[in-house]
């Protein structure tokens, strides 16, 4: 299986290399070290070789990285070389601002199916896509092949979501509601949960430890 024995922060990283290795590309770099790689994103250069060579040898002993050269594999690995279709379950506000940036389809990922529940939504323009009955969610998602959804519903609607994308064929999910879906082993998973994210950042600045 894809993935198997490289650690998920490896994973992770990957995305961070290639955003930073376009940046180069446009500013016509063409060669970097793991060393100045590395720098950019405060990553030793030990780790940078050590993820990258996950995946292959891409880089030469002395000189570095050709940047469009990584840039190409790191497209390959993170599945970029492929335009896929997304739905988007939820026309709220958030479901709003998720379709509202733009560097989704930078990367190939086009949100190109919304649903909702709200009657007064279905039919309207969301941000040049139209907004489906969430009823016929199914039927879409199995006749057009979509794989990948985004869940943008309230906590008590997410899993009954999720078990229906699941059934329809969706095989992977990013999920912004704050709560715990259980999917099966064989669909990826991604939780996103924005208010935990923010306290992770009030607990540095408690009054725990600025008592210490």
């Amino acid at each position: 299986m894809k993935g198997i024995g490289i650690p998920a922060t490896t994973i992770e990283r990957l995305p961070l290399y290639y955003r930073s290795l376009q940046k180069l590309d446009k500013q016509d770099v063409e060669v970097i070290s793991s060393k100045k790689l590395g720098e950019r994103l405060g990553i030793p250069s030990t780790q940078v070789r050590k993820d990258l060579s996950y995946y292959g040898e891409f880089g030469r002993r002395g000189v570095g990285y050709e940047v469009s050269v990584l840039i190409k594999q790191l497209e390959k690995i993170l599945g970029l070389n492929t335009n896929w279709d997304l739905a988007l379950v939820g026309a709220g506000n958030l479901g709003h601002a998720l379709l509202d940036y733009h560097g989704f389809r930078k990367l190939g990922l086009n949100v190109n199916y919304v649903f909702d529940q709200d009657q007064e939504k279905i039919g309207e323009d969301f941000n040049g896509v139209e907004i489906k009955d969430v009823e016929k969610m199914e039927e879409i998602i199995k006749e057009e092949e979509i794989k990948i959804a985004i869940i943008a519903v309230p906590a008590e609607a997410a899993q009954e979501v999720a078990d229906r994308l699941v059934a329809a064929g969706v095989k992977a999910i990013w999920n912004f509601a704050p709560v715990y879906l259980q999917l099966p082993e064989d669909v990826k998973l991604k939780n996103e949960d924005l208010s935990i994210g923010l306290v992770g950042l009030t607990y540095h600045l408690s009054d725990y430890w600025s008592d210490k």
